[in-house]
C-alpha cells in the first residue's frame, strides 16, 4: 500500500549561530500529489523549513522524511526535488530553450542534446512558453519569465516541487492568472508541491491544506475553509479573512458575556462549539467575522436589547459587489460586511445583530474558549 506521507517533516528546528531561533518546533506531513501552501507573515519561518527541506540549509535538529527515508543527510542534487526562487533565477545568457535544457544537461544524470530538447519542449508546451524558446530572460515579462522557472524545476520529473513566494514579482491581476496555472499544471504532472506565500488569498485559493507559521511554529494545519470557519487560536483568527474579525473586550458577569453595548447569555452559546468553561470574573476576547455581525435594515421592534450593539458609521469602504462599513467599540476599530445594494452613508447610526453561531471566544493566551 502507498505511504501516503509522502514527506514528513518531525520536529524540524534551526537556530543561526548568532542565537536566532528561526525554527523552534515544525512538525506536519505531505500526501503524494498534494499542492500545500506554507502561509504566514514575513520571518515566520517558511522560507527556512522550504530551504531546509531542499537541503540549501542544515537543520539544528529534527529530521526530513521523503517516502519513509530521511533526507538530513542526502545532498540537495540528490534529493529529486525542484525548486522555482522568487526571483526566477534564470541565466541571462541562454535563450529560454537553454534555460529550460539546462538542469538535462549537467551532472550524472544528464540526457544526449537531442533529449534534452525533447523532454524540455514538452514542458515548455505544459507552461505555455514554446513561442518564446529563443528569446533571452531579459526580452520576457515576469509571467513569462515565472513560466520559464517553472518549466525549468519541472523538466527534470522531480518527486517534489518547492516554490518560494513565486508570485510576489508580478502585478495583481497576472498573479491570478498564474496562480490558477500552477495548481492546474502541479495538478496534471500529478506532482508533491510546497508553496510558499504570505498572501492568504493565494493560499486559500490554491492549496489542498494550508499550513500556518508564526514565529518558528505551526498555528494551524488545515483546509483553507477550516482555518477560516474553526481558527484553533486568536493569531489564526486574525491572520485569516479579508476584512480581517472584529475583536470585542468581553467579561464574564453572572453567566453573561458582556461587551461594551451588549451582553448575552452563556446559554445562548452551542455546547458542542465549547472548547473550554468560560470563567466568572474573567475578559475574554469574543471574535467575529464582518459578515456575521450583520446590521438590522428594517425598523423590526428588537425584543431583547441585550443581544445587539449599535454604533455611529464612521467611514465606508467599497470592496466589489460589497460595502464594509466601519465604526469604533471601546476604542477598537470594527467591520461589518454588507451587499452593495444596502444603501448606508456615513454618520448613519445603526442596530449590529451578532451570528451567535459563528462567534469564537479566546482566552488572554490567544487560546480558543468557544
Amino acid at each position: 500500500m502507498e505511504n501516503k506521507k509522502f514527506i514528513e517533516v518531525k520536529d524540524l528546528q534551526k537556530t543561526y549561530d548568532n542565537g536566532h531561533q528561526a525554527i523552534k518546533s515544525v512538525s506536519f506531513s505531505v500526501n503524494k500529489g498534494d499542492l500545500v501552501c506554507l502561509l504566514g507573515p514575513s520571518g515566520c519561518g517558511k522560507t527556512t523549513t522550504l530551504n531546509m527541506i531542499a537541503g540549501l540549509l542544515a537543520p539544528t535538529g529534527g529530521d526530513i522524511l521523503v517516502e519513509g527515508k530521511s533526507m538530513i543527510h542526502v545532498e540537495p542534487k540528490d534529493r529529486n526535488i525542484g525548486y522555482v526562487f522568487q526571483n526566477y533565477a534564470l541565466y541571462p545568457h541562454m535563450t529560454v530553450l537553454q534555460n529550460v535544457m539546462f538542469p538535462l544537461t549537467v551532472g550524472k544524470g544528464k540526457k544526449s542534446k537531442n533529449e534534452a530538447k525533447k523532454i524540455a519542449k514538452r514542458y515548455m508546451q505544459l507552461t505555455h512558453i514554446e513561442e518564446l524558446a529563443d528569446q533571452k530572460p531579459g526580452k520576457l515579462s515576469g509571467g513569462q519569465q515565472q513560466r520559464v522557472a517553472i518549466a525549468r524545476a519541472l523538466v527534470q520529473e522531480p518527486k517534489i516541487l518547492l516554490m518560494d513566494e513565486p508570485l510576489s514579482n508580478l502585478d495583481a491581476r497576472l498573479r491570478l492568472k498564474i496562480r490558477e496555472e500552477i495548481r492546474a499544471l502541479v495538478k496534471e504532472v500529478g506532482i508533491t508541491t510546497l508553496f510558499v506565500t504570505h498572501d492568504q488569498e493565494e493560499a486559500l485559493s490554491i492549496g489542498d491544506r494550508i499550513i500556518l507559521f508564526n514565529e518558528g511554529t505551526v498555528q494551524q494545519n488545515d483546509t483553507g475553509d477550516n482555518l477560516y470557519l474553526e481558527p484553533v487560536n486568536q493569531f489564526a483568527a486574525n491572520f485569516i479573512g479579508n476584512p480581517v474579525i472584529d475583536n470585542f473586550k468581553v467579561k464574564v458577569e453572572n453567566d453573561y458575556v458582556v461587551g461594551k453595548g451588549f451582553k448575552f447569555a452563556i446559554t445562548d452559546l452551542k455546547n458542542e462549539r465549547f472548547k473550554k468553561t468560560l470563567q466568572e470574573g474573567q475578559t475574554y476576547t469574543l471574535s467575529v467575522r464582518p459578515e456575521n455581525l450583520l446590521p438590522l435594515m428594517t425598523e423590526v421592534k428588537i425584543e431583547n436589547d441585550d443581544h445587539y450593539l449599535e454604533a455611529d458609521i464612521e467611514d465606508i469602504e467599497l470592496i466589489g459587489r460589497e460595502r464594509v462599513l466601519k465604526f469604533t467599540n471601546d476604542g477598537n476599530s470594527e467591520r461589518s460586511l454588507i451587499n452593495l445594494e444596502h444603501q448606508v452613508k456615513r454618520g448613519d447610526h445603526l442596530t449590529f445583530s451578532f451570528k451567535l453561531k459563528r462567534v469564537y471566544i479566546f482566552d488572554d493566551n490567544g487560546e480558543r474558549v468557544y
